[in-house]
């Protein structure tokens, strides 16, 4: 940590520019972004989607474009841009946010704020935080529900420093394939770092994030602090998720020309110390460090293409917390030269993504990640267990078949044995016992299949199909799908397949409806089946899941596995 700062303040400048902070990840907000950069059939060039969460300011530019076009919307299309525009309103040109009836003069001057403060040299936004939930399922008689209380506060500070801050005290009693996954598992509860137990079948847990925000440059942005990011335009991805919970990072993100190139250097926690069913919160956690690099460019008006490479290391045993690599911190060099210099005992990933933007209303992007590989054991087919890679390849139908905002998605994910793992089980791919990058980890192939619809424009009907096939171990074995196992214990190092060992078919559907009744205030009505088959019989599972929730100023909370 001490390194990472002494980066960050010798990277700020004397002079410093506009400054804006992100709008936080969230599955359905991002997806109205990339509808209408899709709609509009050109790839917008102020921000880069392959890179999330996006600058406020950003956005509001963007939905400030989509206005000025003449471009014809729909009334639900209408809603969403003027949504987007009111969500980012210290930025947006033209606003419809003002408030009837403020409450008590002073709260909720503006649609999207409880409180806010707007001058020259101070901008500042207070918004409650809530969700309340509660279900039932068919698998296990416990009432499942969720409690979440909290604020979320953003702003600027002469309109040149940026921050953000949101904090969430939490319980939640999960659905029994969830519970499983906490209690039987890895003892961690998913998106989240420590927690505690609450009543029987519980967890209680504090969530925060935040961070400060500013432009070294007119094109070069510095962000310190802890939150989570995303790469790619999947919704999956293979390079890195908002899966696992947040961490300490420091991001550069230059942007000039046709060019986004990012500099993401974190802290993470290497493992994690259990007893029973409950975490021990004495003593410190092992840590782990991340750097990693991805270029960006803009190909045309239609075709984006980017490049990454990516490092974990650590040097930790279980007595002891690893060190930070200064080579590392070098933005511009290539991670892997330094790591075969360090004698190649770290963990390094490459590989490269691309959007293409084929028609007005279609668009196809992928991923491919590189964890170590031989052209020549590739072809000759035999299953060598060090070719270790991912691979996405996905696809987004806007108004599909005429149907205004019908949007569809088709997107397969495969990741071979032992991808993400390492020799020394620190420096895996993973934060907080939880994968970075899929939640399945690897050893899987899974095809995934979205339709969003919006009849008008508070009403949102959502419906998630996801089938999976994926390898498990049995007791002292390791077939490559767990990535916190050391490869050096692997079953074979030929003949490896996706899938093998123990077999699972998954099949996960979900319908939700959502109803935003005010900005940002959401009424969910959810219902979940799913189901495994796996070779044990003992492992099968099978529930109908069926919940109802109020969400304020929160994106929902998914468990898709």
């Amino acid at each position: 940590m001490k390194h990472l700062l002494i980066t960050f303040f010798a990277l700020a400048p004397v002079v410093l520019f506009a400054q804006s902070v992100n709008a936080p990840l969230n599955n359905n907000y991002y997806h109205l972004i990339d509808r209408y950069e899709i709609k509009s059939g050109r790839i917008y060039p102020g921000f880069f989607s392959a890179w999330k969460p996006y600058q406020r300011k950003h956005i509001a530019a963007f939905t400030d474009s989509l206005k000025r076009s003449d471009m014809q919307w729909s009334a639900t299309d209408k809603f969403n841009i003027n949504y987007l525009s009111n969500d980012n309103w210290e930025w947006a040109d033209s606003l419809n946010n003002e408030s009837r009836k403020p409450f008590f003069k002073h709260f909720y001057r503006v649609k999207s704020d409880l409180y806010h403060v707007n001058t020259d040299d101070f901008d500042l936004h207070v918004n409650p935080v809530l969700y309340l939930g509660a279900g039932r399922e068919t698998e296990s008689d416990v009432k499942t529900f969720i409690n979440t209380r909290g604020v979320e506060v953003r702003g600027m500070i002469d309109r040149k420093l940026g921050f953000y801050s949101f904090i969430g005290e939490n319980q939640v009693i999960f659905p029994q394939y969830t519970r499983n996954y906490i209690f039987s598992g890895n003892k961690v509860v998913p998106h989240e770092g420590f927690w505690k137990d609450f009543k029987d079948d519980g967890v209680d847990f504090f969530t925060a994030r935040g961070y400060i925000s500013f432009a070294a440059t007119k094109h070069v942005n510095l962000q310190f602090g802890h939150d989570q990011f995303k790469v790619g335009n999947g919704y999956r991805s293979m390079i890195l998720s908002d899966f696992a919970p947040a961490f300490l990072f420091l991001k550069m993100q230059t942007q000039v020309w046709k060019i986004n190139y990012t500099n993401l250097f974190t802290e993470m926690t290497a493992d994690i110390f259990t007893s029973g069913n409950t975490l021990i919160g004495n003593g410190s956690y092992p840590k782990k460090y991340m750097a990693l690099h991805h270029l960006g460019i803009n190909i045309g008006k239609k075709l984006n293409v980017g490049v990454f490479e990516s490092v974990i290391y650590s040097n930790a045993d279980s007595l002891s917390d690893g060190h930070i690599e200064l080579k590392y911190l070098n933005p511009i060099i290539f991670y892997r030269a330094v790591e075969q210099q360090n004698g190649s005992s770290d963990n390094v990933l490459l590989g490269m993504d691309f959007k293409w933007l084929a028609a007005r209303k279609i668009s196809f992007y992928g991923q491919l990640v590189l964890d170590e590989f031989l052209l020549e054991n590739l072809k000759e087919g035999d299953g060598w267990w060090a070719n270790k890679y991912s691979v996405q390849l996905g696809g987004e139908y806007i108004d599909a078949f005429g149907i205004n905002n019908l949007d569809m998605q088709l997107e397969g994910n495969l990741s071979r044995p032992y991808t993400y793992s390492h020799g020394d089980v620190y420096n895996s791919y993973s934060h907080y016992r939880q994968p970075l990058a899929h939640p399945l980890g690897a050893n899987f192939t899974e095809v995934v299949a979205l339709a969003r619809y919006q009849p008008i424009g508070k009403l949102s009907l959502t419906g998630k199909l996801i089938f999976a096939s994926y390898g498990t171990d049995s007791t002292g074995v390791n077939y490559g799908g767990n990535i916190l196992k050391s490869n050096t214990t692997r079953e074979m190092n030929y003949g490896n397949e996706v899938g093998q060992g123990i077999g699972n078919d998954l099949f996960f559907a979900d319908f939700t409806a959502s109803y935003q009744w005010k900005h940002n205030f959401f009424i969910d009505v959810k219902h979940i089946f799913r189901k495994l088959d796996s070779d044990v019989p003992a492992l099968n599972q099978k529930t109908n899941f069926t919940s109802v929730a109020l969400r304020w100023n929160i994106p929902q909370r998914l468990n898709e596995f």
